[in-house]
């Protein structure tokens, strides 16, 4: 056992974490000790630009006093009570979800995936017990997406790598093609329960939905009584300069899943509803031990005050355009060639290919910025939405070095 952590070597703490740990991540050789703003820490005294934040998670940066705040007032009232009771801060979150969203209910757990399985399992229980539709069987998803690693959400996630070793896999999905809406019409029919999908496609390299895309999904669900849930786990909570996506898109969703950015940093999850669509749960449907825990919900309400701020959703709107500016130019002089810079607020993804994306991620990671891939060939940057223009330009100086040093390797 490792004794005196501040006594060792970094290698033999990597040493016992890699003996130990699930070999299904390879993470950095490095042991981050602290975070501040939008800077990282590691123990051996290298500080990081943080440009991933957790995979879109810490919104606000690291520690920000107000969240620190709050997780210590409320661990020292009440950590954990289950759902037998009602904590006020619980009451509080719901009451802030509602007003500010579409939905009037909501299931609070502690992961996206866990907010998934809720809206998959809400969806179907809605038509087969309240609309007494037993033929609706299936639930559309899209090829390239992603909705989590349990074993409903990896079904679900259009990627056969996810698949593997794990069959059979859970019945009743089946995968059209994002952003074509041909391909849904194919599939959709009496036996729908819901389409499923990403307003902005995260793992799958981030993909913004093309333009018309989300309002034919409504208009088709609304034509053959399915309903649309929509997977906001990393691009809401004001990832895209609206508190949420569906906002800047202009489609309303029956069902929304959200995570991720949400806590701000603490583990939380919220499936939420319309009214008409929650009446599929009563009583034993559906629970969870963690669901509402009261440190994570004071966390998600301070979160939802800042990110709700006029000037922070302004702040995300700005310095997304200013990246992905900043970055459309840094590819004009690269010797990694840049495909494609999309995105939209601070979700943001540069296509260089398979063979370089790995490499431009340690070398810039080795220069003090982190990102990190998505889908194999994208470097994503989701940084705190507390980012300004002068990160960018930090950001960019670093990247530009990071390529130029990929691109020499290549030669």
């Amino acid at each position: 056992m490792v004794k005196g952590h501040a006594e060792v070597t970094t290698e033999a703490l990597l040493e016992v974490g890699d003996r130990t740990g699930n070999t299904s991540y390879a993470p950095a050789r490095m042991v981050i000790e602290r975070g501040e703003g939008m800077y990282l820490f590691d123990r051996d005294g290298n500080r990081y630009l943080d440009f991933m934040a957790g995979i879109a998670v810490n919104c606000l940066g690291h520690c920000h006093p107000r969240l620190v705040e709050a997780i210590e007032s409320q661990a020292r009232r009440v950590m954990q009570i289950s759902n037998v009771f009602y904590s006020d801060v619980q009451i509080r979150l719901q009451e802030q979800l509602s007003a500010l969203s579409f939905a009037d209910r909501m299931f609070l757990c502690s992961s996206g995936a866990e907010a998934n399985e809720a809206a998959m399992k809400l969806a179907r229980r809605y038509q087969r017990v309240i609309k007494a539709d037993e033929g609706r069987t299936e639930i559309i998803t899209f090829k390239k997406s992603f909705h989590g690693r349990t074993l409903a959400a990896i079904t679900a996630t259009g990627q056969p790598k996810y698949h593997k070793g794990f069959e059979p896999l859970v019945p009743g999905f089946r995968y059209a093609t994002y952003g074509d809406l041909a391909s849904v019409e194919a599939l959709i029919g009496p036996q729908t329960v819901a389409v499923m999908v990403e307003p902005i496609q995260g793992e799958g390299g981030v993909k913004p939905s093309p333009e018309g895309f989300l309002q034919g999904l409504r208009q088709l669900c609304d034509a053959h009584g399915a309903l649309l849930i929509f997977d906001e786990v990393q691009c809401g909570v004001g990832r895209t300069g609206s508190l949420f996506a569906y906002e800047h898109f202009g489609v309303v969703p029956d069902i929304m899943s959200l995570a991720k950015g949400l806590g701000g940093g603490v583990p939380i999850g919220a499936m939420l509803s319309t009214a008409e669509v929650f009446q599929g749960f009563v009583r034993g449907s559906h629970a969870s031990t963690f669901g509402g825990n009261p440190v994570m919900c004071a966390a998600a309400s301070v979160v939802l005050e800042e990110v709700s701020k006029p000037e922070l959703l302004a702040n995300v709107t700005d310095v997304g355009q200013y990246l992905q500016d900043g970055l459309r130019k840094l590819g004009e002089g690269s010797p990694v060639a840049f495909k494609e810079v999309r995105g939209v607020g601070l979700m943001v993804g540069v296509e260089v290919g398979p063979e370089f994306a790995g490499e431009v991620v340690k070398a810039a990671r080795k220069r003090g910025l982190i990102i990190n891939t998505a889908g194999g060939h994208t470097l994503r940057f989701v940084p705190p939405l507390v980012v300004t223009r002068q990160h960018v330009d930090d950001a960019l100086e670093i990247l530009g070095a990071a390529l130029a040093e990929v691109g020499a390797g290549q030669g």
